[in-house]
């Protein structure tokens, strides 16, 4: 069983998200630290791109404000390296294919190995062409972690079959961000992805409020929160360690 998989065994699962670089390289490793202390079972770790397609405003402006440090992917290594002298926390990369691409598939994969990055989530990366970096994360021990969407439908229990880590399930059509309601009904595609799979299930896209992630954590293994904690840093920039505590805290509660 993966580093990642065992952060659901007997608990459901909080994950948060934030941008790799906003605002800067020691926050980053500062804000990761405190959503560990906070109580979040694995952090989500954005590494910056100029065209990441699946996320709505909030995180495209912390992707740009990181960029606009000139951050590149060995910043970001270096930002877990200094992470993994503080904690085990199960680690996933958030990123676009180009830049994986771009650094070269074994060399990255190799380097998440190197500093203990346990998954990768790219939202651009279908499933018919996965096979391209499979081999490649499997070397690496690293979770390749698939997305299903409320418009997977057919799809469904073959992305299912084949997943690694856990499933993250797109709970709202369109990109990333908060939202007042969630209107999918993730119960039916969650009994679809069971009759095939028991690979855990983490509800993401638009959860922000302790009621959303109880309700999600009710039905699926855990809840996923990106824009709302990128959202406390672009407010309060390097002073954003105890509002992301207090926040990821009640999210955390919430899931029990």
């Amino acid at each position: 069983m993966s580093k990642i998989t065992k952060a659901f065994q007997n608990k459901k699962a909080f994950i948060g998200f934030l941008t790799a670089g906003d605002p800067n390289k020691e926050k980053t490793v500062e804000y990761v630290l405190a959503m560990a202390e906070a109580g979040a079972d694995i952090v989500e770790i954005g590494i910056p791109f100029s065209d990441p397609i699946a996320e709505g405003p909030v995180i495209q402006e912390a992707n740009t404000r990181a960029l606009s440090k000139n951050l590149n992917t060995d910043d970001v290594f270096d930002i877990v390296k200094e992470i993994r002298k503080k904690t085990d926390i199960p680690l996933a990369f958030l990123t676009y294919i180009n830049p994986i691409f771009y650094y070269g598939y074994e060399r990255f994969f190799k380097k998440c190995k190197e500093v203990d990055v346990n998954g990768i989530i790219i939202p651009d990366l279908p499933f018919e062409e996965k096979n391209e970096i499979k081999e490649i994360t499997e070397k690496y021990y690293v979770d390749l972690i698939s997305l299903i969407a409320p418009t997977s439908k057919d799809r469904i229990k073959m992305i299912a079959k084949e997943s690694t880590g856990f499933i993250y399930l797109v709970s709202s059509m369109g990109v990333t961000g908060m939202r007042n309601k969630i209107k999918t009904d993730l119960k039916e595609i969650i009994s679809e992805i069971r009759g095939v799979s028991n690979t855990p299930i983490a509800v993401g896209f638009g959860i922000n409020t302790p009621e959303q992630v109880k309700k999600i954590s009710q039905i699926s293994e855990g809840a996923i929160v990106g824009s709302a904690i990128v959202k406390i840093i672009a407010e309060h920039g390097v002073n954003a360690k105890k509002p992301i505590i207090d926040y990821v805290s009640k999210m955390k509660k919430a899931t029990k």
